[in-house]
């Protein structure tokens, strides 16, 4: 019996060492680093998904949508108001000299250069005419103020520094402004004779015509306008000098009133060269009435 159980347990060990050398299939183990067979008739359950991570990225909370800004239309503004002209009128005014007389008035000065050479002119051709002074200048020069009555020729207010709108003011500064004037002319000679009235531009009214009356002034406005303060229209020189010459010529009528100026403009002085003569041979030259 001893003998049996050392035999049987020397071939239970061969049997095991040649089932470990068989020819069959070879079947990695798990601790060799490949992954083990699966059985057959086995299914292996899908990987679970992962889920999903957080983002990073802030997110900005939902809020309250806000509306589109509405566009308001833009009010129209509506463009202030021009200031109306005065309204200007040459009723009451005097247009003729009432007679077959003809007036020749001139504007504006007097003119340290021109106004003397006109006066030369004047009295060459023994012609009186009428001299709107403005108050101003008869202030500056004053000796010229003195030549004009000196040699006969009359007197008119032309305001005290030719402003446009004077018929527009309020009757207070309008009578200062004549006052004035008057007050500057008489300066250079006292108690001289200031019969007429003419508004700058000839832009009357029935309030300055009447202010001007009450002072013992007539107003008195043209029949023909030399226009030779337009050089825009008709230039310098011999054109403007043709134009004067020729204004006078087909515009003047017995009774007229001519209106001509003799600060600034020589041609003015150049076109009576020839005018004087030629309205001496046809009419009768007058100053305005005193």
């Amino acid at each position: 019996m001893s003998r049996v159980r050392p035999l049987l347990l020397v071939l239970g060990v061969a049997a095991l060492l040649a089932g470990g050398c068989s020819s069959g299939p070879y079947e990695p183990k798990p601790w060799q680093g490949l992954p083990a067979a699966t059985p057959p008739g086995v299914t292996t359950p899908p990987a679970p998904t992962p889920a999903p991570q957080p983002s990073l990225v802030p997110t900005t909370p939902p809020g309250p949508t806000t509306p589109p800004p509405t566009t308001k239309p833009t009010p129209t503004k509506t463009p202030p108001k021009k200031p109306s002209k005065p309204r200007y009128s040459t009723a009451g005014t005097q247009r003729t000299t009432g007679g077959s007389g003809v007036a020749l008035t001139f504007d504006d000065g007097p003119d340290p250069v021109l106004t003397p050479q006109l006066l030369d002119l004047l009295r060459k051709y023994r012609v009186k005419a009428t001299f709107c002074l403005v108050g101003k200048r008869a202030t500056e020069f004053p000796h010229l103020v003195r030549r004009i009555v000196a040699e006969g020729h009359t007197l008119c207010n032309h305001s005290w520094n030719h402003e446009f709108p004077l018929a527009s003011w309020p009757v207070e500064q309008i009578r200062a402004n004549l006052q004035n004037t008057n007050a500057a002319i008489r300066k250079a000679v006292p108690n001289a004779k200031i019969a007429y009235f003419r508004a700058p531009g000839g832009n009357f009214n029935s309030r300055v015509i009447a202010i001007a009356k009450s002072m013992g002034m007539h107003s008195i406005y043209w029949t023909v306008d030399t226009r030779d303060w337009d050089a825009e229209t008709f230039g310098h020189g011999a054109p403007m000098v043709r134009h004067i010459i020729y204004s006078v010529q087909h515009s003047t009528y017995p009774g007229g009133i001519v209106l001509s100026h003799d600060l600034g403009k020589p041609d003015t002085i150049a076109a009576y060269r020839t005018l004087l003569p030629w309205l001496k041979a046809r009419y009768k030259l007058i100053p305005l009435a005193t």
